[in-house]
């Protein structure tokens, strides 16, 4: 990809799944990365696995509380000299039913999905701003956020949140030179789906409700990524790129 070479990037949840992915993507493309997780153990495993492929600098952060993305933002911008890319990545999920659902577990989720992402951004676009150079901003969203999954309503809500977030951001800061933009993945194998749903419905699933009649990898996903904050995209700004082998197409 054009104009990721030498890039400043910070990635949120980049210790599993998308997350490292990306971390990894980014890496190889000659970026320096900070990446941040909540699970110290795991950010410092990943870290470890990663520094051969260039400079990449972990710290701990849940997203959801003010002053740990503060500090992490501030960490970010001393390490690499300023961000210039924000891969806003950190999310979780669960299954629910609906009228089961309490408002402190509504609020647990939509702290790390959606709060947390915009206090990243942000922190981060304040950042870009200051400095006057431009960058680009891509968030995580889902094909939740575009159509409802039963027994998903406080994530649906979280990424169908953060698309309009994302449209609004690019509605203000285009000025600034600063592109935002959305990934929307389908059904993407991670770790945190592995929690969630066993082989047996992974591969009915991808049967019966995936065109191309798989799954997706995070490193699929790792590359959207990758395109939507390089030089290649560069006229793309407010957009929410599905990555679903097709689902919603049908």
């Amino acid at each position: 990809m054009r104009g990721l070479q030498n890039k400043g990037v910070l990635i949120t949840g980049g210790s599993r799944g998308i997350g490292r992915a990306t971390v990894e993507r980014f890496l190889a493309e000659g970026s320096r990365v900070v990446t941040c997780a909540r699970n110290v153990a795991e950010l410092a495993r990943t870290v470890e696995d990663l520094s051969g492929l260039g400079q990449v600098q972990g710290v701990p952060c849940n997203v959801a509380e003010p002053e740990e993305v503060e500090r992490l933002v501030t960490t970010a911008e001393e390490e690499l000299g300023g961000i210039e890319i924000l891969i806003n990545n950190a999310g979780v999920a669960w299954e629910q039913d609906f009228l089961a659902m309490t408002p402190q577990e509504w609020d647990r989720l939509l702290d790390v999905n959606l709060k947390g992402a915009f206090q990243v951004a942000q922190a981060v676009a304040r950042r870009m701003v200051g400095r006057g150079q431009g960058g680009a901003i891509v968030n995580m969203s889902s094909t939740n956020g575009l159509a409802g999954e039963v027994r998903y309503a406080h994530y649906n809500a979280s990424k169908a949140g953060i698309v309009l977030l994302t449209k609004t951001m690019a509605l203000e800061l285009g000025a600034h030179g600063i592109r935002v933009n959305a990934v929307c993945p389908g059904y993407i194998q991670t770790p945190m789906s592995e929690a969630i749903d066993d082989p047996e419905f992974v591969a009915a699933y991808a049967r019966e409700k995936i065109p191309l009649e798989r799954v997706g990898r995070p490193e699929e996903v790792a590359a959207a990524y990758a395109f939507l904050a390089s030089d290649e995209a560069s006229f793309i700004h407010g957009e929410a790129l599905v990555i679903d082998g097709g689902q919603l197409s049908q």
